[in-house]
């Protein structure tokens, strides 16, 4: 199993916005999520717009390829990249560069 962890920044005027949004992802995006092989995904956002995102996932870069073929991913990347900084002009999803992994604790 992979773990895969990245970061974002959410603009700070969007923050209370970007929260609501996430108390109620679309199921027929929950269900791609899972479908695509994305496990145990969590998100975390510090007051000051830094994200944390962490998923653990068999391939990543397949997961994310399954995800970019879904009808409701092109949706819900459309509607979330207003939410972003620093995306240079790419999607959410493109923009994730995940971190290395330098310890864990089994």
């Amino acid at each position: 199993m992979q773990r895969v962890c990245f970061l974002l920044r959410v603009r700070r005027d969007r923050l209370d916005e970007y929260r609501e949004r996430h108390t109620a992802v679309w199921p027929d995006m929950l269900a791609a999520l899972s479908g695509a092989g994305w496990r145990n995904y969590s998100l975390f956002l510090r007051e000051d717009g830094l994200l944390v995102g962490y998923l653990e996932t068999e391939d990543f870069d397949r997961a994310r390829a399954a995800m970019a073929e879904t009808e409701v991913n092109a949706r819900w990347q459309a509607e979330m990249s207003g939410f972003f900084e620093e995306l240079d002009g790419a999607g959410p999803d493109e923009a994730m560069r995940p971190l290395t992994e330098v310890f864990h604790l089994a």
